[in-house]
């Protein structure tokens, strides 16, 4: 199946329940092509957990939630290994990262070592326990939540810890219409487990693995290094954006590209994918946090401040 083919059937399948979030809609699965993982930031009851399970149900993948809590214990997500008595062994028992599509809800209400937890499994999708390894299914993607207005019995999330996210996203509120609808639609009973898969696993992993085919210019990789690279000298950035944020950054772009149904990446995937990509990545100084600059409006004028490279550069390369 082609990816643009793909993306469109997934959106259309997930935007029936989903009313009025389209470009939400669109990252989430730009980051499911891209193998990558969703923060989601945003105040209660904007349908993330909705989102999480219409994926799921759209590519005939297995989701789990797990409510992440100051209880929580790391052996909860990843697993751990029951002695049977009867059988003298020891059986791994998946814990519920164990998922197609797995909704790590309020993810800053976990200990940091809970959190910490999530580390291994989002950067090689793999669980070691007791010296064990044991692969998640594919394909695999973490949607976390964090809500923002409640700070109490909160942790914040580490820097190491964001940047194993792909994009970060804001779902805000529907307009009226779009609200309206979605009364509507409860008053009807529509819901996500109403919905039928439009993409199986192996097509799922087939669209995935042409998008990582997808040719990007040198040109296009150099333009993206500037632009990571120009948020470390921005005036108002403390730390800016790591190596893994470029890697992420033409990662995105290149899924993007694929749901156009285009095998290359071009400037304008990696203008639309930069601020989800590299917003989260970057810390402020304090004077900027003071005066209330944001980490977008850096983005924004990193974008304004680097050349594109032109279409006979692009030909050249």
């Amino acid at each position: 199946m082609r990816p643009g083919e793909a993306y469109q059937l997934i959106s259309d399948n997930v935007q029936s329940v989903i009313q009025g979030k389209a470009e939400v809609v669109r990252l989430a699965i730009v980051a499911m092509f891209a193998e990558g993982h969703l923060l989601v930031e945003d105040v209660p009851g904007l349908g993330k957990t909705t989102m999480a399970r219409c994926l799921a149900r759209s590519i005939g993948g297995k989701w789990n939630r797990i409510q992440f809590t100051p209880d929580l214990l790391p052996s909860d997500i990843t697993g751990v290994m029951v002695y049977h008595q009867r059988a003298e062994n020891f059986e791994f028992h998946p814990g519920g990262i164990f998922a197609n599509i797995v909704l790590a809800d309020e993810i800053n209400r976990g200990t940091p070592k809970t959190q910490s937890a999530l580390l291994e499994v989002m950067a090689e999708q793999q669980v070691t326990v007791d010296s064990i390894t044991h692969e998640v299914p594919r394909p695999f993607l973490v949607m976390a939540t964090q809500n923002p207005i409640e700070l109490e019995g909160t942790y914040r999330l580490p820097e190491a810890q964001l940047d194993r996210f792909l994009m970060r996203i804001f779902v805000g509120y529907p307009d009226h219409d779009a609200e309206v609808r979605i009364v509507m639609g409860d008053a009807s009973g529509v819901s996500p487990d109403q919905l039928s898969p439009v993409v199986d696993l192996a097509g799922m992993q087939e669209v995935i693995d042409t998008v990582r085919a997808g040719r990007v210019d040198p040109q296009i990789s150099s333009y993206a290094v500037r632009l990571v690279a120009a948020t470390r000298e921005h005036v108002a950035v403390r730390y800016g954006a790591s190596p893994r944020g470029t890697v992420a950054l033409v990662r995105a772009a290149r899924a993007l590209a694929g749901t156009h149904d285009r095998a290359f990446v071009t400037p304008d995937d990696i203008k639309d994918v930069a601020k989800p990509v590299l917003a989260h990545r970057i810390v402020l100084t304090p004077d900027a946090a003071l005066r209330q600059h944001t980490a977008d409006e850096v983005v924004d004028d990193v974008l304004r401040a680097v050349p594109v490279p032109g279409l006979a550069a692009l030909n050249r390369g």
